[in-house]
């Protein structure tokens, strides 16, 4: 395992997700599973996705449509020391993170992003960066036991490990949450759930 292919989140209604992901982020189903699950979650459900664009229009214009199509403001865009953002919670209850390292807009405002990355709160970061080692994936940053990022390499989704508490407090929510996680990551060479219980699966997702 090297990469991951695709995510699928587990949501209520995927046709109601399907279009919020298709007007907020022109995300479809080639990129972004869905699938229907009434499974019990409460709270922060451990993870956040981020878009990161290439400049702060960008990301005013997803946050924008965003909240157009149904989304809920959890941290309004600002400029910050990395650079700026902003997070959103979509109707299913997924959060987002719209981020760019840059703070001044250098050409046109569009949509577009340049990566998709899936942020996985867990309770120890040195622990999690041996389990995924030893799944065959390569660091490519690490920070102690803040934050690990891994290479990925040309998978749809790059994928880096934070301290729970610290993820839940950038995405402006609390840290506490039960139930699932109502996120399945695909891309492993056999079936498996991380020590977070995050739930890898090997076969492609069916797509809603």
């Amino acid at each position: 395992m090297n990469a991951i292919d695709s995510i699928t989140l587990e949501v209520a209604d995927p046709e109601a997700a399907a279009r919020f992901y298709s007007a907020a982020f022109g995300l479809d189903s080639s990129r972004l599973g869905l699938r229907a699950s009434e499974a019990p979650t409460t709270g922060f459900r451990g993870f956040t996705l981020s878009l990161v664009a290439s400049q702060p229009g960008d990301v005013d214009a997803l946050l924008t449509a965003a909240v157009d199509a149904g989304a809920t403001v959890l941290k309004p865009a600002a400029k910050s020391l990395w650079g700026y953002g902003g997070v959103v919670r979509a109707p299913d209850g997924t959060v987002w993170q719209l981020a760019t390292s840059k703070k001044k807009d250098t050409g046109p405002v569009t949509r577009d992003f340049d990566e998709l990355v899936l942020l996985l709160g867990v309770e120890d970061v040195k622990a999690g960066k041996r389990f995924y080692v030893e799944q065959g994936l390569t660091v490519a940053k690490s920070f102690g036991g803040k934050y690990v990022e891994f290479d990925t390499g040309s998978g749809a989704v790059k994928l880096s490990l934070y301290k729970r508490s610290g993820l839940a407090k950038v995405a402006g929510v609390a840290p506490e949450g039960t139930g699932s996680h109502r996120l399945v990551i695909h891309g492993a060479s056999r079936p498996f759930s991380d020590p977070d219980g995050f739930v890898w699966e090997a076969a492609e997702p069916s797509r809603a």
